[in-house]
């Protein structure tokens, strides 16, 4: 800390999270007081000008309110503010505002108050000029040469300089070689503008050569310049400083000498006006803003020069006279006048901080106690060097904040799942309707290599799942030792899980105060959801999972829900879930298909993935490698659909409850107030029926509450089944198209971007766009879709139409080739296969695709469409999409020849019309029917 401190005389802060910049500050007389003293002028990149008149104030007190004369918010943001002779016909000073693209000049008037508010400040827009190009800085002075007013030059970004005459605008010139806009400083005595160009050269021009330049608005060649009246751009003097510049500033304190001051990155220069060095300061820190200001002894010149350091350095020339503490790092200094109190430093920082200052010190009442004198002990400093350097080398080898592998890791956790449930069930405020909601204990291991500091642990598992405790502090553990707790976990809502997983996380600190993380995941049994029951022959919605091994025995994969006295035969399960409803498991006798159905979609997921995951352990127990599960059906999509309408409802419903909650609470909060202003006056008046409007109000409220409480739970409900058709559907599709991991990893990414929804981000507009994306992406089929940009913004649809069409044509995309890829190359590869390997269907066609009633949408293989080598007319092709759709559910149901053989030449007769009519309409209306009972026929007596 240094003893120099700027003494506050006066300070405060500006706004809440403003920014402030070089041009910000101004201090002047801007309302023409003629007392001489300053005002302060701030503006800010928010849009706000402010007018200070600051008055000390003692230590401890707050800022007087009317200490600010003019608070205002312009439409755009300020760049800068300088005061000047702007306005034609008077002397008065007026105030420049620079906005982006935009210059406006105000009047600052004050009106005598004639209470103790005070007075009255103004401003009245003169003039103001529209830009061109965006600004940058700018500069006044009386260019040319004229007496009573002063011009105003602005930079653009661009490198053009323009000049204003007042009210009117001059002419613009674009400065050559220009790469970056640089400070800009006007010097009256030379009459030339002087700035910093990006080859980082001082460069000065001078405005009579800027005024007969050619002008830059006129676009003519070379032969017409030669002709033209106007003359090329010169450069009056250049300087090389080596370094860009932060601010330049031309001071003339007497008639006869003028110097130009420039702030560099890490020196200080002063020039004389033809360019000429003067002097240079190297500084030893990093610069922020500058100002000079006239001296006491004649011939030099003192500047203050802030630093990054919070520190004020005030110079002579070149030598160092005073240094003094800031609170904070000033990006503007300036130096003012205020009551009877001349030269008070006025800075400003970038987060608001005003302060005005004066120079001084603070005296020191810290005395430094007498330090005995004692003998040095060398054996004991010698000791305590080779213990610290025997810390430092241990710091050294463990710097690393991750572990170097999964062997040598400093703090491990294991979980053991039980693979019994509880005896007695442990399920705590579980909200499902069934009689006994069963618990599984989970038994999680910490073992410790080294020292554990401050060990937390976390067990997650995803809702609607709960656990007894969640949340573990422990002791430090010491090295080889260990802890363990034991944990329940029951469904807790009324709602099917969508996965049954956990994971248990550990934070610790090792001895080196590096923070670490371990974790591991466990797997919970599907009996911990649902408990065999007797099979069902009917069910709404039925998948077939394809394999290429004979059918297992339900005693074998699945012995913790079939009767071992059933032995081999069994070859159907049922499944019970605690939520009300029932899933069937059937093995087929004759092939190598099993088929899993249920009244619900969402409940298919955990029974399926069960089954593929048991299936591939008992192949790997026996060291069979080419185990494959295919799915060859139709994609649910139209049941999965439904679902989606179904969450999208509630959210809408979510919506309406907040909107109605809103205008009642205000409503309350108004016959509230009505009945206080009942209540305080004097000589009541009679209620009019208030009391009984406040009680009715209040019951809205209560009833609205309740009903949105309801509608949340029911939305949780609904996006746990939406999450567990989405896995459903993934697992379908990669089993569908042989996705890789990857492939896989990048369609659940897609589908489920969310672990839990909101209203502000939820799943539906998550969803559309990361389709959106895919389809211009990796599986579009032009250039010109990958050309097309997505809006960054996500905000909830109107509908849902928007979403599933897009999923359609996903899905349609993948059949016919496409494949999921992050990389643009592979995107491009993609587009020119889907367009040249295949005819791909135009959206409006697949919205004019119609599905076998009570089915779902079938979509043809790739190998399918790839044969198809006519390209027929788009009814035509339509008609021969719905023939491929009832061949293939053949082709599932049944694979006898003769049958096949008799749809085939039924196909061949129907598409050897080239018409495609209201008849052929009928034709095929009639010959779904016909195959839908023939399924449900064949569903029957599938066994």
């Amino acid at each position: 800390m240094s003893l120099f401190k700027a003494r506050d005389w006066w300070s405060t802060i500006l706004g809440e999270k403003e920014e402030f910049d070089q041009g910000c500050l101004c201090v002047a007389d801007v309302d023409n007081s003629g007392s001489g003293q300053d005002k302060v002028i701030v503006g800010s990149y928010k849009g706000y000008l402010r007018i200070f008149n600051p008055h000390p104030v003692k230590p401890g007190d707050e800022v007087q309110p009317e200490d600010l004369l003019l608070e205002v918010q312009l439409r755009e943001p300020i760049l800068q503010v300088e005061v000047g002779k702007f306005v034609s016909g008077t002397e008065g000073l007026h105030l420049a505002v620079l906005h982006c693209r935009k210059l406006c000049v105000y009047a600052v008037s004050g009106t005598q108050g004639n209470v103790e508010h005070g007075n009255q400040y103004q401003i009245k827009l003169m003039y103001e000029h529209n830009l061109q190009r965006t600004a940058c800085n700018m500069t006044y002075g009386p260019f040319g040469g004229v007496k009573g007013r002063d011009l105003i030059c602005i930079q653009s970004m661009d490198g053009m300089l323009m000049l204003f005459e007042q009210e009117s605008y001059a002419f613009g010139r674009f400065l050559p070689g220009f790469l970056l806009p640089g400070p800009l400083a006007y010097s009256s005595r030379t009459d030339s503008f002087i700035t910093v160009s990006s080859c980082q050269q001082v460069e000065s021009y001078k405005y009579q050569v800027l005024a007969f330049a050619t002008d830059a608005d006129e676009r003519q060649d070379t032969e017409q310049r030669k002709l033209s009246s106007g003359k090329r751009l010169v450069v009056d003097w250049v300087l090389n400083i080596g370094e860009q510049a932060r601010d330049i500033c031309v001071v003339s304190f007497n008639q006869g000498v003028s110097s130009v001051f420039v702030l560099g990155e890490r020196n200080f220069f002063c020039l004389k006006d033809n360019g000429q060095i003067r002097f240079m300061k190297k500084l030893d820190y990093s610069p922020s803003c500058f100002i000079p200001y006239c001296s006491v002894q004649e011939g030099t010149i003192n500047t203050l020069i802030a630093n990054h350091s919070k520190m004020l350095n005030v110079y002579q020339d070149v030598t160092l006279k005073w240094a003094t503490q800031l609170p904070c790092i000033p990006v503007s200094v300036k130096v003012a006048n205020f009551q009877d109190l001349k030269g008070v430093i006025v800075t400003l920082s970038d987060d608001g901080h005003l302060q005005c200052s004066y120079l001084g010190t603070d005296p020191s009442l810290f005395q430094a106690p007498k330090v005995d004198s004692r003998e040095i002990n060398y054996e004991e400093m010698n000791a305590e060097m080779k213990e610290l350097q025997k810390i430092i080398r241990e710091a050294t080898k463990t710097q690393d904040i991750l572990p170097e592998s999964e062997k040598q890791r400093d703090v491990t956790v294991t979980a053991e799942v039980s693979p019994d449930l509880d005896e007695e069930s442990q399920a705590i405020d579980s909200e499902v309707k069934a009689g006994t909601v069963p618990s599984v204990t989970v038994k999680i291991t910490i073992q410790s290599r080294v020292t554990a500091q401050k060990p937390n642990m976390a067990v997650c598992v995803q809702a609607p799942l709960a656990v007894t405790c969640d949340q573990f502090v422990f002791d430090d553990l010491e090295p080889d030792s260990s802890e363990t707790v034991v944990v329940s976990v029951f469904l807790k809502e009324n709602c099917s899980p969508s996965e049954l997983e956990g994971t248990c996380m550990v934070s610790y600190n090792i001895s080196t105060g590096i923070p670490r993380v371990s974790q591991c995941n466990f797997s919970l049994p599907l009996k911990l959801v649902c408990f065999p029951v007797q099979p069902s022959k009917s069910a709404n919605h039925k998948l077939t999972i394809d394999t290429n091994k004979p059918p297992i025995s339900f005693v074998t994969i699945f012995p913790d829900f079939v009767d071992p006295s059933e032995g081999d035969q069994a070859n159907a399960l049922g499944f019970q879930f605690l939520t009300g409803s029932k899933t069937t498991l059937l093995a087929s006798k004759t092939s190598q298909r099993y088929r899993i159905q249920s009244d619900q979609l969402e409940d298919l997921w955990l029974v399926t993935k069960e089954l593929i995951h048991r299936l591939e352990e008992h192949f790997k127990n026996q060291n069979c490698k080419d185990f494959a599960c295919t799915f060859s059906g139709s994609i649910p999509l139209q049941e999965y659909f439904e679902l989606i309408d179904q969450h999208f409802e509630l959210r809408l419903n979510a919506e309406k409850y907040q909107e109605l909650l809103s205008e009642r609470a205000v409503q309350f909060r108004a016959i509230e107030r009505r009945l206080l202003t009942r209540f305080k006056d004097k000589t009541p008046a009679p209620l009019q029926h208030l009391d009984t409007l406040l009680e009715g109000t209040f019951r809205e409220v209560i009833a609205l509450a309740d009903a949105a409480e309801e509608n949340q739970v029911n939305m949780f409900q609904a996006f746990a089944k939406l999450k567990s058709a989405t896995h459903l559907v993934i697992m379908l599709i990669s089993l569908w198209q042989k996705l890789s991991t990857d492939q896989t990893a990048i369609l659940e990414a897609t589908l489920l971007p969310l672990a839990e929804d909101t209203q502000e981000l939820g799943w539906e507009e998550t969803v559309d766009a990361a389709v959106s994306y895919l389809l211009r992406t990796c599986l579009s089929k032009s250039s010109k879709e990958q050309a097309l940009t997505l809006s960054s913004q996500l905000s909830m649809p109107k509908d849902t139409s928007r979403l599933k069409k897009n999923i359609t044509l996903f899905c349609d995309r993948l059949a016919k080739g496409g494949r999921l890829s992050l990389s643009t190359d592979s995107a491009t590869h993609q587009a020119a296969v889907m367009s040249g390997g295949c005819a791909t269907i135009p959206e409006s066609d697949l919205e004019e695709r119609t599905v076998v009633p009570g089915s779902t949408a079938m979509f043809a293989s790739h190998e399918q469409t790839a044969k198809q080598k006519s390209k027929p007319g788009k009814k035509r092709k339509i008609m021969l999409f719905h023939f491929e759709v009832y061949r293939s559910s053949f082709q599932n149901a049944c694979g006898h020849m003769k049958q096949m053989a008799f749809i085939s030449a039924f196909i061949g007769i129907i598409s050897s019309f080239s018409c495609y009519n209201s008849t052929m309409c009928r034709i095929l209306r009639l010959f779904s029917l016909f195959c839908q009972e023939w399924l449900n026929c064949k569903d029957q007596s599938w066994n």
